[in-house]
């Protein structure tokens, strides 16, 4: 059994924020946005990890999936189409998690989806998901939130920070 120090810290702390998306394409660099804003502007207790997955969502939420120690409240945060205005914020429970692919590393695209349910159901993990609308997933690489989408980005920060963190941060 590996020492609990040889795990990533995302392993070992219990609440792990984790920003994902395409910093090139767009919009869809939203998650990223956010982890970065929260971990440069708000005080985070160790108990907390923020994290900026980027596009290697899937093998982070992989090692969390296999791994003897994780956290217990997992909080995604991507870009997801839901036809609602560009900037809107919203949560979704991972059962509803649109099986739409925005791009070749989209949280969306199984088996990502797959193993965000998989770590609630079998795994214990309280899974939440902040989501915001896209205005722009380019088709060609072209980096830069909408402005829309970046007004959203302080917004969800608080938003984490007032809903998830507030018992944590007491």
């Amino acid at each position: 059994m590996p020492r609990d120090d040889a795990l990533p810290d995302y392993c070992r702390k219990p609440t792990l924020i984790v920003g994902c998306g395409n910093v090139l394409m767009g919009d869809d660099g939203f998650g990223c946005e956010v982890a970065e804003h929260i971990q440069q502007r708000e005080h985070l207790p160790e108990s907390v990890c923020a994290l900026d997955a980027g596009t290697g969502v899937r093998s982070l939420l992989f090692t969390i999936c296999l791994s003897a120690v994780r956290p217990q409240r997992v909080l995604v945060i991507d870009a997801v189409d839901a036809g609602r205005e560009p900037g809107d914020l919203f949560e979704l429970d991972p059962a509803d998690i649109p099986p739409v692919k925005l791009d070749d590393f989209s949280m969306h695209q199984l088996p990502t989806s797959n193993l965000l349910r998989e770590l609630q159901a079998l795994c214990g993990v309280d899974v939440r998901v902040l989501a915001c609308q896209p205005g722009l997933i380019p088709e060609l690489v072209q980096p830069g939130l909408s402005s829309a989408v970046a007004a959203a980005v302080p917004r969800a920060a608080r938003w984490i920070v007032d809903t998830y963190l507030d018992s944590v941060l007491a």
